[in-house]
């Protein structure tokens, strides 16, 4: 376009050498503005794409860290992390203040065995006065947590993403306007820094998409059976559920599942069968697995989720 554009202002003597000066300088212009545009409008796509690419593939576990005097034992976290295989961590900041200095300290090491990571708040569900502990030291300042996160995801390329728990549990507090603020600030310091909020079946709805798709990234859903009854014995439904999910979602939009290894309060324990058969179905139907919560070594949930991890990791 610019080529025709010169051609067309040759000139044929010099006293048209003004108006082909004046010609080029606004070809030039046109195409400048029209790169930057374009370049506009690709990093815009190239944000979410990247930003979906970070979490797409992950598989790894979730909080359960061990602690020490006080402290997250991340020498002995990130040993253990590298013997299982993983890819992903999901780092918990809630039960100890000392979480989000102990994150910083984690990413180097993490970075340097290539483990991604990806930090989760806890909503007010979660929070005083309905539980002990706050996520520390931003506690319910959303947009706060969300520039902070964005400021060390660049100092630290390994973290990848954040997430809230129990989000669905909370969606009268996290408003869609709200959101787009956290999330946007988030955006306007890391563009490629993802956004993948806790997200529980049966509230996992096309009004969920209509209100919230453009500012998350992917959702993380703890499997838990509830298209018929919640559970944590029956493993037969991961890929119908996740293929519902992902007819309201749309093709691209990762689903990470959830792994229940630990007991949940309400619903008990899993057993190691059910943790296996639940990790093998989500990995053939969704876009990663993260295992909840990190197990402790040579109990044999922790034997068969490194057997998995190591399988999958020379896939």
């Amino acid at each position: 376009m610019l080529s025709q554009t010169l051609v067309s202002c040759r000139p044929l003597s010099v006293r048209y050498h003004i108006l082909f000066s004046l010609c080029v300088a606004l070809a030039l212009s046109a195409y400048d503005a029209g790169a930057e545009s374009n370049h506009k409008n690709l990093g815009q796509k190239d944000g979410r794409a990247e930003r979906m690419a970070a979490v797409r593939g992950s598989f790894g576990t979730y909080a359960g860290a061990k602690g020490k005097q006080g402290r997250v034992d991340r020498e002995q976290l990130l040993r253990e992390l590298v013997d299982s295989h993983v890819r992903t961590y999901n780092w918990l900041i809630w039960t100890r203040d000392t979480d989000w200095d102990d994150l910083k300290l984690f990413l180097p090491a993490a970075r340097d065995q290539g483990i991604n990571v990806w930090v989760t708040l806890v909503p007010p569900s979660e929070s005083p006065p309905r539980s002990k502990y706050y996520s520390e030291p931003f506690r319910l300042d959303y947009e706060r947590w969300a520039i902070e996160i964005a400021k060390l995801s660049l100092r630290e390329p390994n973290l990848v993403a954040w997430s809230i728990d129990d989000f669905t549990h909370n969606l009268q507090f996290y408003t869609p306007e709200m959101v787009t603020k956290m999330v946007g600030a988030a955006r306007a310091i890391n563009p490629r820094v993802a956004f993948v909020p806790c997200s529980y079946f049966p509230r996992i709805t096309e009004a969920l998409f209509d209100g919230y798709r453009d500012n998350i990234d992917g959702i993380l859903f703890p499997y838990r059976s509830e298209s018929t009854k919640a559970g944590l014995t029956d493993s037969t439904l991961v890929i119908e559920e996740v293929k519902r999910i992902r007819e309201m979602a749309g093709p691209e939009f990762p689903i990470i599942v959830d792994v229940y290894a630990s007991a949940h309060s309400r619903l008990g324990a899993s057993t190691p069968e059910y943790v296996r058969d639940v990790m093998e179905r989500a990995r053939k139907s969704a876009d990663g697995v993260l295992i909840y919560c990190h197990q402790r070594p040579e109990t044999e949930k922790y034997e068969l989720i490194k057997s998995l991890f190591k399988q999958w990791s020379t896939e």
